[in-house]
């Protein structure tokens, strides 16, 4: 198969590495935090279970979004999939508010801009810093 050697892995191999590299990060502050060890057997049973869920949360999203008649995995389903965990699901839903705000603020930002400065800038829209409409772009 697509080890190192060939250059190439495939998809789930290299899914299955960015989970244990990041499973193994947070192992590694753990253990800092609390002074104990993980031996590397636990850092790779934890990295199978971890990844095995994460197969099973798509799966469940799927299922949730073909339910619903849709083809695209939207919120909804993502909130479906956490009812189970009321802290998991108050953060997504907080995290779903900041996301519905921050792009209302762009939206307001925007109409400002093709609006009624005629091509002059406000000294607020100069202060702006480059890249803030797509800060959170990669939080979705």
């Amino acid at each position: 198969g697509g080890g190192a050697c060939s250059g190439r892995q495939r998809p789930r191999s290299r899914l299955a590495a960015a989970v244990h590299y990041n499973v193994g990060c947070l192992c590694q502050e753990v253990a800092e935090d609390k002074d104990i060890q993980f031996s590397k057997q636990t850092i790779a049973a934890i990295s199978e279970i971890t990844f095995r869920q994460c197969e099973i949360f798509a799966k469940d999203l799927e299922m949730f979004a073909r339910h619903a008649k849709r083809s695209t995995i939207n919120l909804d389903d993502v909130k479906l999939l956490a009812r189970r965990s009321r802290s998991l699901e108050k953060y997504i839903t907080q995290k779903a508010e900041e996301l519905v705000l921050n792009n209302l603020e762009q939206k307001e930002r925007k109409k400002k801009k093709s609006g009624t400065t005629k091509g002059k800038r406000t000294s607020e829209e100069q202060m702006e810093p480059i890249g803030a409409e797509s800060e959170d772009s990669n939080m979705a």
